[in-house]
């Protein structure tokens, strides 16, 4: 098993969301954040006032899945998430060693 923990724009969620759902992702994890890399923030000005906001807002998608399906995700991801220019966001995969579903306490894949 493995998690794929995906950083993306704000305005891409309905469109991730939707690319999972068309590739058989039946549960998610959605995350507020903020963060740099190379888009580096942005600057402007505010009522003559100039500003820099360092730190951009983002949201964490993470999934837990089975490693035959991690290529068909990162593909539907990356299709859905990209817009072509810096701060399209990253996307991480881990390795998953065990999965519990408390209510039943099945585990392994059954448990996803």
């Amino acid at each position: 098993m493995k998690k794929i923990e995906m950083i993306i724009r704000p305005e891409r969620i309905d469109h991730v969301k939707d690319a999972l759902a068309r590739v058989g992702v039946r549960g998610l994890t959605v995350t507020e954040a903020i963060g740099c890399g190379n888009q580096k923030g942005r600057s402007g000005t505010y009522r003559g006032a100039a500003y820099s906001l360092e730190l951009l807002p983002k949201i964490r998608v993470e999934v837990i899945v089975d490693d035959s399906e991690v290529e068909k995700i990162i593909d539907a991801v990356c299709d859905a998430a990209a817009t072509g220019e810096v701060g399209d966001g990253k996307i991480f995969v881990s390795p998953v060693d065990e999965v519990i579903r408390v209510r039943t306490r099945e585990r392994g894949a059954a448990a996803i």
